[in-house]
């Protein structure tokens, strides 16, 4: 397959962007909203999975352009830019085209960070809201420590939540993650399940914070 990663040159973007690339035999293509960061990044990937012995070539586009070449859409941007991503790239996404959702809505204090849903329950489900009717919604890489995904030499050891109502779409973000040493992705249910596992994400920034041996710490359903 062909992963699209819009906004792919931040963190979340970066590190599943490495370990698609190391890891599995699909094509990862690097989106951003300026064409030469996309290009820019794509070429600092390749430089570090050549550093861990992957020959591996990504390529950088602008968001439409990924867009356009994609099977599977990941949305790794800030939660107050999807619906504008979305809205921006709607014109290249189709019935064929899985859109994944990995954002989470948050707010910082002086005690921590707390969940802070958009109206409609989640992020994913805002996605779902604006995306085009025909096009499958899944809400998955949700709770993963980027900086664990893109060191390369870390064991992940972790899972990934998945949901969605297109049971095909799921089945793909499914196989797409399995594919990923160290990542087992766990069947949720539909997408009215995302709240609950949107919230997981901020308890684990919590926890990390106040934990000098849990910087990357993820989840693990046994």
């Amino acid at each position: 397959m062909q992963v699209a990663l819009l906004g792919g040159t931040g963190d979340i973007g970066e590190g599943l962007a490495l370990r698609i690339a190391a890891e599995t035999d699909h094509e990862v293509i690097v989106g951003s909203r300026e064409e030469s960061k996309a290009v820019d990044a794509a070429t600092d990937y390749e430089d570090v999975l050549a550093e861990h012995g992957h020959d591996v070539a990504l390529s950088g586009h602008a968001n439409d352009k990924a867009t356009a070449l994609g099977d599977v859409v990941v949305l790794a941007v800030p939660p107050f830019h999807v619906t504008d991503t979305v809205d921006a790239v709607a014109a290249e996404l189709d019935a064929g085209t899985v859109l994944v959702s990995p954002a989470v809505g948050m707010d910082k204090s002086a005690d921590g960070f707390s969940y802070d849903p958009p109206g409609v329950g989640s992020v994913t489900e805002l996605v779902a809201a604006t995306a085009p009717d025909e096009v499958p919604v899944v809400g998955a890489f949700h709770n993963l420590p980027a900086n664990r995904l893109a060191h390369l030499d870390a064991d992940l050891g972790i899972d990934t939540l998945v949901v969605a109502d297109d049971d095909d779409a799921k089945r793909t973000v499914v196989d797409l993650a399995d594919d990923v040493g160290g990542l087992r992705p766990v069947d949720a249910g539909p997408l009215a399940n995302a709240p609950e596992i949107e919230g997981i994400t901020p308890l684990l920034i919590n926890v990390a914070m106040n934990n000098d041996d849990m910087h990357d710490v993820g989840v693990r359903f046994l």
